[in-house]
C-alpha cells in the first residue's frame, strides 16, 4: 500500500504529485477564462457550429437589405406624375424619336422597358399603346397621328397664303346604275368609255379631266352598281364636286339616295344632272319633287341646289352643266401650293405584266415629279414614269391631276395615301412597321375553331361552309367582291373568302382550292394553261365572269339550292397574235399561230391580252392562207377576224370555245 507522501497528494491541497503546486483550473463560466483551456473543436464540431452562425448573420443581411429595399417599394408603387404636357406620336415611332419628344435621356426609357421586361435599342420601333403608356409615365399625354400628317406638319405651318394658287375642281359622277353617268362624261370629254365595259356597267373607278373656257375640271367616274358602295365612298372622299346624275324617265333610285348620303357625309355640294330629256317619257319637274322630297330643293323652287337638265345623247345642256361646275368652284375658291411635295390618294392599282404594280393616283397638294421617292400605305417606291388619262407621258403633275403612276414595289390599298417623302429611310422602316403589323393581323384572323364553337354550331344546326378563291383583274374589285360575298353568307352557308389578289389564276390558287375544297371565282381574268390543265385533273370548280350582278345571282342560287342550267364553256385551242395586217374593206387581220388545241369557224372567241380578258364575241372569218378553212389545228399558221373588234395586238392571245347547255351541280 502506497503511503501519501509517494506520488500522491491530499485531495484538494492542489499539491502535484512528487511536490509540485499544479495551477489551479478556472470554473467554466468565468469571464477569465484562459484561452488554451479551451478544447480546440474537431471538423465536425465546426461544421455544426458553423450553421447557426450562418444562419444568423444571413437573417442580419436579410433585415438590412428589406430595409433599404422598402423605400424603393414604396416609389415603384407610387402614382405617376401629373400631366403636364402633350406630344405628338406616329406609328413606327422610334426609342430616341420618343425620348427627344420627352425632352429626357434615352437611357431613361429604356430603363422603363427593361422594367416592363422589354429589351429594345435605342432604334427599335415601338408600338403606340407602348409608346403611349412610356409617355404617361413621364408625365405626358399624347396625340396620335399618322406617319404622313407627321410628315407634312412642318410643312404646312411654314406655308404662307400667298404659297397657294387655285386648283382645278375634282368633280364626282354619281348615280343609280344605268342612269347614264359614263355615257355623260363620253359626251363631256368626247370619248367612248361605255364601249369597253362589260353590260355596259362601269367596273373600275375612272379619273379623267376636261378643259372649259382655259380652266381644267377633273371627274371622276364612280361604278353606279350597288356592290360599289365602298368605292363610290371612297370617291366621295377625295372630290369637290358631286355631280349626282338621274335619269328623267326613272327617277329617284336606291343607288341614287346612297349617292346622297355619301355626298353629304363628305361635305361635298351636289349639282344634280337631270339626264336623258330628250326621251319621250322624260319627266325633269317629277325628278326634281322627288329630290325635294329628300332634302335637295332646286334653285328655280326656291332652293340652293344646282339643277341641270342635259341629254348625253344629243349632248344638250352639258355648257351649261361646265358652266355651273366652274361657278360653284369659284365660289369654294378651291387653292393648292405647287412648290410642296405632292399628296394623293390611290383611286385604283391594277398589275400589270409589261409595267408591274400600276397605281391611278389623284394628286390632291403639290407637284408629283418623276423621281420623286413616296410612301404609299406599306408601299415603298419611286416614280420611275408617269402617264395621263390618255396614255401620254408626264414630266409632272400639278394638284388634281390624275396620273398612272409606276415605280412601286408592290400593289397598294385602294384608297391609301399617296405621299412623297424626302427622310427615304425613315419611310422604309414605316414601312418595314406596317407590313408587319399587317402580317399580324393577317395571322390573327386565320384562327381555328374551337370545341365550344363547334358544339355551338351543331345546336343551332349544320352549317355549311363556301370556300372561295377570287381573283380579279383590278385590286378595287377584289377588295368590293371580297367583301360582297362574305355579305351574302346566311344562317345555313357561310361564304369564305380564303384569297383575294390581282392577276391571272395560277397554280397556287388551283393548289389551294384542292386542299381547302375552294371554288375559284375569276372576274374579268383567265387561268392559265397549265392552271386549266391543274384544275381538270384536280377537279377544282373556276367560275369565270365579266359582270358582277350576274357573279352574285350565281352565288345567291348556290346557296339556296336553285341553281338553273347554264350553258358551259368547252375550251377548245388558243392561238398567239404574231402579227397585224391592216386590209382595206375588211379591217384588221390577226396573222396567228395555233399552239395549243385547234380554232374553228364557228367558235366563240376570248381575246386575252396578259391572261385579262379585253374582248369576248364570236370569229368573223377563219383562213389558211388565201382559202377560207374550217378548222385548224396546233402547230400550223392562220389568218383570224373578230367580229366588232379591231384593237388586235401582237402577242395577244385568241381563245377559242363553245358553249353547251349542262345541268350544274351546286357549289356549295
Amino acid at each position: 500500500m502506497r503511503g501519501p507522501g509517494v506520488g500522491t497528494s491530499a485531495p484538494g491541497t492542489g499539491v502535484a504529485p512528487g511536490g509540485f503546486r499544479r495551477p489551479r483550473t478556472l470554473h467554466p463560466t468565468s469571464p477569465l477564462r484562459a484561452e488554451p483551456a479551451t478544447p480546440i473543436p474537431t471538423e465536425q464540431q465546426r461544421r455544426h457550429q458553423g450553421k447557426p452562425v450562418s444562419r444568423d448573420r444571413h437573417r442580419d443581411q436579410e433585415q438590412e437589405e428589406g430595409r433599404l429595399r422598402m423605400p424603393m417599394r414604396r416609389e415603384q408603387s407610387a402614382a405617376p406624375p401629373p400631366i403636364d404636357r402633350e406630344i405628338t406620336i406616329s406609328e413606327g415611332v422610334t426609342v430616341k424619336e420618343l425620348s427627344e419628344k420627352l425632352g429626357i435621356k434615352a437611357n431613361l426609357v429604356i430603363k422603363k422597358l427593361v422594367e416592363k421586361k422589354i429589351f429594345a435599342t435605342i432604334n427599335q420601333n415601338l408600338d403606340v399603346k407602348m409608346a403611349e403608356d412610356l409617355a404617361r409615365e413621364f408625365g405626358a399625354s399624347t396625340n396620335k397621328i399618322s406617319y404622313e400628317e407627321e410628315s407634312t406638319q412642318e410643312i404646312v405651318q411654314a406655308e404662307e397664303t400667298t404659297d397657294r394658287v387655285k386648283r382645278a375642281p375634282v368633280v364626282t359622277i354619281m348615280g343609280h346604275v344605268d342612269h347614264g353617268k359614263t355615257s355623260l362624261l363620253d359626251a363631256i370629254r368626247s370619248a367612248h368609255v361605255a364601249d369597253r365595259e362589260a353590260g355596259g356597267i362601269t367596273q373600275h373607278i375612272g379619273a379623267y379631266y376636261v378643259e372649259k373656257n382655259g380652266r381644267k375640271i377633273v371627274f371622276i367616274d364612280t361604278p353606279g352598281h350597288e356592290a360599289f358602295t365602298r368605292m363610290r365612298a371612297r370617291g366621295a372622299k377625295v372630290t369637290d364636286i358631286v355631280i349626282l346624275v338621274v335619269a328623267a324617265d326613272d327617277g329617284v333610285m336606291p343607288q341614287t339616295l346612297e349617292a346622297i348620303d355619301h355626298a353629304k357625309a363628305a361635305g361635298a355640294p351636289i349639282i344634280v344632272a337631270i339626264n336623258k330629256t330628250d326621251k319621250p317619257d322624260a319627266h325633269p319637274e317629277r325628278v326634281k319633287q322627288q329630290l325635294a322630297d329628300r332634302g335637295l330643293l332646286a334653285e328655280d323652287w326656291g332652293g340652293d341646289t344646282v339643277m341641270v337638265e342635259v341629254s348625253a345623247k344629243t349632248q344638250k345642256g352639258l355648257d351649261l352643266l361646265l358652266e355651273m361646275i366652274l361657278l360653284v368652284t369659284d365660289m369654294l375658291d378651291l387653292k393648292a401650293n405647287p412648290d410642296r411635295p405632292a399628296v394623293g390618294n390611290v383611286l385604283e392599282a391594277n398589275l400589270d405584266r409589261g409595267r408591274g404594280p400600276v397605281a391611278t393616283v389623284l394628286v390632291r397638294n403639290g407637284t408629283l415629279r418623276v423621281g420623286d421617292y413616296f410612301i404609299c400605305g406599306s408601299v415603298f417606291g419611286k416614280v420611275r414614269a408617269m402617264f395621263d388619262d390618255r396614255g401620254g407621258p408626264l414630266r409632272e403633275a400639278e394638284p388634281s391631276m390624275p396620273v398612272e403612276v409606276l415605280g412601286l414595289d408592290s400593289l397598294p390599298e385602294v384608297g391609301d395615301m399617296f405621299q412623297v417623302v424626302t427622310d427615304t429611310a425613315k419611310a422604309k422602316q414605316i414601312v418595314i412597321y406596317r407590313e408587319a403589323k399587317a402580317r399580324d393581323v393577317a395571322m390573327s384572323k386565320s384562327g381555328r375553331m374551337t370545341l365550344e364553337q363547334f358544339h355551338e354550331q351543331l345546336k343551332e344546326g349544320e352549317v355549311k361552309e363556301l370556300n372561295i378563291i377570287l381573283k380579279t383583274d383590278v385590286s378595287g374589285t377584289a377588295e368590293v367582291l371580297s367583301d360582297m360575298m362574305q355579305k351574302l353568307s346566311t344562317d345555313k352557308v357561310r361564304i369564305r373568302v380564303l384569297r383575294s389578289a390581282v392577276g391571272a389564276i395560277n397554280e397556287s390558287d388551283v393548289l389551294l382550292a384542292s386542299t381547302s375544297n375552294a371554288i375559284i371565282v375569276g372576274f374579268n381574268v383567265r387561268p392559265e394553261r397549265n392552271a386549266a390543265t391543274l384544275a381538270e385533273q384536280e377537279k377544282v370548280d373556276i367560275r369565270l365572269h365579266t359582270i358582277i350582278y350576274e357573279l352574285t345571282d350565281e352565288l345567291k342560287r348556290a346557296m339556296t339550292g336553285m341553281l338553273e342550267p347554264v350553258f358551259k364553256e368547252v375550251y377548245q385551242g388558243r392561238a398567239e397574235v404574231r402579227e397585224v395586217f391592216r386590209i382595206s374593206k375588211v379591217g384588221n387581220v390577226a396573222g396567228c399561230m395555233v399552239i395549243d388545241g385547234f380554232i374553228k369557224r364557228d367558235s366563240e372567241v376570248r381575246v386575252l391580252r396578259d391572261n385579262v380578258v379585253v374582248f369576248t364575241g364570236k370569229m368573223e372569218s377563219l383562213k389558211r392562207f388565201k382559202n377560207d378553212a374550217s378548222e385548224v389545228k396546233t402547230g400550223f399558221e392562220c389568218g383570224v377576224t373578230v367580229r366588232n373588234f379591231s384593237d388586235i395586238k401582237p402577242k395577244d392571245i385568241i381563245e377559242a370555245f363553245v358553249t353547251e347547255r349542262v345541268a350544274v351541280e351546286a357549289m356549295a
